[in-house]
């Protein structure tokens, strides 16, 4: 397995992922429109994001975003926010998804941060007992507002 950034071509295979978590999603079925090129550079030329892949040679298995986020809490170090979880369905249950988490704190406490924080959808209850199990806490109730054009 090679745990590593993300790049252009990879793009189709992160889409694949992120469209159906519950399916394999064949990449050269997966449209990469203007807005995921636009968003994907955006986040390339970011040095606070990232999106991280875990290959088996040529086949991207999983996936996730790190955004390095600075504030004035924790000491005025920064928290890594994690977006964007996913391994391919095929391939759950195999201690894949706990070492991508593994690898994406390794690398936020390698730049410094102070804590490592996600939210999960209410309803993803399987994904919660993942989390737990990790040791992450439930410690904080999240809200959010849709902005629609």
């Amino acid at each position: 397995m090679i745990f590593r950034a993300a790049t252009r071509q990879d793009l189709p295979a992160v889409l694949a992922l992120l469209a159906d978590e519950d399916r394999v999603t064949d990449p050269a079925s997966v449209t990469v429109g203007e807005a995921y090129e636009r968003a994907f550079a955006d986040i390339e030329a970011d040095p606070r994001n990232e999106v991280l892949v875990l290959t088996d040679g040529e086949a991207v298995l999983g996936c996730l975003q790190l955004t390095y986020v600075p504030g004035l809490g924790q000491g005025g170090r920064e928290r890594a926010l994690v977006e964007a979880v996913r391994i391919r369905a095929d391939r759950r249950g195999c201690g894949l998804g706990a070492e991508l988490m593994r690898l994406a704190a390794e690398r936020a406490r390698a730049r410094g941060c102070a804590l490592v924080q996600l939210t999960s959808n209410k309803r993803r209850e399987e994904a919660h007992r993942f989390y737990e199990r990790l040791g992450y806490a439930r410690s904080h109730e999240g809200f959010k507002l849709r902005l629609e054009p």
